[in-house]
């Protein structure tokens, strides 16, 4: 049996000369028409393209919540076949002989700090809490919010969110563009990915939708993450400082203003930029280390000071629990709740209070209290079997408006960022097996995601749970939550160490971030070449900052994450079909190169 020769010639056009000179003009090009066309409608039109966003958003999430559900549980599952099959798991991502061009611990510390440093640092006790106090369990009426009967529910949810499933995202991309790479000699640029399937349609314009779209969804995503990050900056200065100009401080719970997160968005793009040009050899890998250093002796410091029993104790049933619901969890997709089946399931004397009762019922952020609160007239009139009852004919719309703006939430924003950090991690994987390269970046930053989750959030809510804290973490923003815990927890000179540092860690998972961000694009512009010349990185750098700025400034009065958020799941999706096509091309190329390994190979 004869096994052809895999599609290796793959061509991208790229200058010869003049300003994008070894940059593909076609990539390049409508990259900026589309960033620079959502820069401009989000400065004219601020409100026009909040408003468009926002309900574009909540279509797309309306029709493919099951779709992103699905998919990023078949990625998981891929993998984890991939891995533990001997003929592929085994394969290096090099010459016979290669060995990985970064030491093991220089390679987990960049791999962590471009994946999940920030996130990490914003939703270490901001997720735990919250999903402490929602989760599909407490809407199910199950369990009461915010005890202890809820946390075994929220942790469940919390490392869903940060576990095997949302790294699994980045690997799909990252271990498709290895491969090629470093087995094929291919570009390291996305549409490489797509070869098995598409071959030489990859040199023309498709490849170009590919490359682009794996731009777009790039910058959107690194825009929300720096969003959340200079977010959670501003509130350590806060902390330190106590500059009140940087904080709007007109409601309940004091949050960064618009001219506080504009000041440090320049900040950490300027430091950004200047990292980025200095190239990853040398830049992305120090700052990488110093943030691997300073997390653990963040950890050290909840460790000694806070709840580690509570927390270790929480860490194993909670991870016990997350596996026994791992199939449920990967696939257990609600859809949408019409006004009409709500209606059929109410009870009899509720129907005709029916169009009063269903926004209520079916909201997610509310709770039953706040139903029966907001009812008026009649409707607040009804008896509370009849009105629990009604509430309990919501469920269905509960469970999907919570998961829709949760988990979903979750597997586009990491989708959209899985060019960024796919692509990163296959330029520091040169010499890795595939096994390796799996267990490396999906198994073992999650069970460290885990632990961080469990051991700082794990404190926060003990600290609840205790009455030691008195509702002042919860009542935080989700910024601020870390800082509020570590006052809670500490005190004195330690205390003012320990926000600076954290300020300072901050401040560089940011730069690495976005200096990391900044690379990948070129790579993908430049058809894979990792060697970009500086203007075309600081162009970048400005060009992201852009666009940050005018979606915080396009959200107006509301939420300055509003408009980030709902651009990047709208950019997540045509991304999530790519990602699709790459399991299916990674299989293929994976199996046929088992073949070729027995048989004779022939030229095409």
């Amino acid at each position: 049996m004869s096994i052809k020769q895999p599609f290796t010639d793959l061509q991208i056009n790229r200058s010869a000369g003049g300003f994008y000179e070894g940059h593909s003009l076609e990539i390049a090009l409508l990259s900026k028409a589309i960033m620079v066309g959502l820069v401009i409608w989000a400065l004219v039109w601020p409100a026009n393209a909040n408003g468009v966003l926002g309900s574009l958003n909540w279509r797309l999430l309306e029709d493919f919540n099951g779709f992103y559900i699905v998919i990023v549980g078949l990625f998981a599952f891929f993998l984890f076949v991939v891995a533990i099959l001997p003929r592929t798991g085994r394969r290096v991502m090099g010459p016979e002989g290669e060995k990985p061009e970064f030491s093991d611990f220089s390679w987990f510390s960049m791999m962590f700090g471009a994946g999940l440093g920030v996130g990490l640092m914003v939703f270490a006790t901001a997720e735990p809490l919250g999903l402490w106090g929602s989760n599909p369990v407490v809407l199910a009426g199950a369990v009461e919010a915010n005890t202890e009967a809820a946390l075994q529910s929220g942790y469940r949810y919390t490392f869903l969110h940060y576990g095997f499933h949302a790294w699994a995202i980045y690997v799909v991309t990252g271990l498709s563009l290895a491969y090629y790479a470093y087995t094929r000699d291919m570009p390291l640029t996305i549409r490489t990915a797509l070869t098995p399937l598409f071959g030489r349609l990859m040199n023309g314009f498709l490849g170009h939708v590919v490359d682009v779209l794996g731009v777009v969804a790039t910058i959107l995503g690194v825009s929300v993450t720096i969003g959340f990050g200079v977010s959670q900056f501003i509130d350590g200065l806060y902390a330190i400082s106590g500059m009140e100009w940087m904080m709007d401080l007109t409601g309940e719970t004091p949050e960064p203003s618009t001219v506080g997160l504009l000041s440090g968005l320049v900040v950490i793009m300027g430091l950004s930029i200047i990292s980025a040009v200095s190239g990853v050899g040398r830049g992305v890998k120090y700052l990488s280390n110093l943030n691997l250093v300073l997390s653990l002796i963040l950890l050290m410091v909840f460790v000694v000071f806070g709840s580690f029993l509570f927390a270790m104790t929480t860490y194993a049933t909670a991870f016990v629990d997350y596996m026994l619901h791992f199939i449920s969890l990967s696939f257990g997709a609600f859809s949408p709740q019409s006004e009409t089946v709500f209606v059929a399931a109410l009870p009899s004397e509720a129907a005709p209070f029916a169009e009063t009762l269903y926004s209520g019922a079916t909201n997610a952020w509310g709770s039953f209290d706040g139903f029966k609160s907001g009812l008026e007239g009649e409707a607040a009139a009804l008896p509370d079997n009849v009105l629990t009852a009604a509430y309990a004919a919501g469920e269905q719309g509960r469970q999907f408006g919570w998961q829709a703006g949760w988990t979903t939430f979750y597997w586009a924003w990491w989708i959209a960022f899985s060019p960024f950090v796919g692509l990163f991690l296959a330029r520091i994987s040169k010499g890795r097996s595939v096994r390796e390269f799996i267990i490396g970046c999906v198994f073992a930053p999650a069970m460290v995601c885990f632990a961080w989750m469990t051991i700082l959030g794990g404190t926060a809510i003990d600290l609840e749970l205790t009455g030691s804290a008195e509702g002042a973490i919860i009542g935080a923003s989700n910024t601020a939550k870390l800082f509020v815990t570590l006052q809670e927890m500490i005190s004195g000179g330690l205390l003012s160490g320990i926000t600076v540092m954290c300020v300072v860690l901050i401040m560089t998972f940011l730069v690495t971030s976005a200096d990391s961000g900044i690379l990948v694009m070129n790579t993908i512009m430049s058809g894979g070449d990792q060697k970009v010349g500086n203007k075309h990185k600081i162009i970048w750098g400005f060009i992201l900052t852009a666009v940050i700025g005018a979606l915080i400034l396009a959200a107006g009065e509301n939420n300055p994450m509003d408009a980030l958020r709902n651009a990047m799941i709208i950019g997540a999706l045509p991304f999530t079909v790519v990602m699709g096509l790459m399991c299916v091309a990674l299989a293929k190329a994976l199996y046929r190169d088992g073949l070729r390994e027995k048989h004779t190979v022939i030229a095409e």
